[in-house]
């Protein structure tokens, strides 16, 4: 049987975002119902371990099962293939704004996830 200590030192991931009633709210992804809220930023985070050490004492109290996170083993790089024409307007794009046409690519996807394109929660 795995110990609370043991679920303590996983590396579970944390969200944090702002609250529409002020203030902050951080929750584990991986533990349902586990959330606390705090005036800033370094409220949350130091009480979030809180949160996970009580969320995790009761499931082990109750016998319930405690998701782990997932193994993070991405390497930050992936293929893609595209059309001859998109790849020439990309190309293009990055020589006027004078990036090279990684950063732009990574630019332009990491545009559409801030602006909620891509991620949903």
């Amino acid at each position: 049987m795995k110990t609370f200590e043991y679920y303590m030192s996983l590396p579970y991931t944390i969200v944090i975002k702002r609250s529409p009633e002020g203030g902050y709210v951080a929750k584990i992804a991986e533990l349902p119902g586990c959330i606390t809220q705090g005036d800033t930023v370094d409220d949350v985070i130091k009480m979030i371990d809180d949160a996970k050490a009580g969320w995790i004492d009761i499931a082990l109290q109750d016998g319930r099962e405690i998701t782990e996170p997932v193994d993070d083993q991405f390497s930050g790089k992936f293929n893609v293939r595209i059309p001859k024409s998109l790849h020439r307007e990309l190309v293009a794009r990055a020589q006027e704004e004078n990036v090279s046409l990684n950063q732009l690519a990574v630019y332009l996807l990491s545009s559409g996830i801030i602006k909620g394109g891509i991620h949903q929660e």
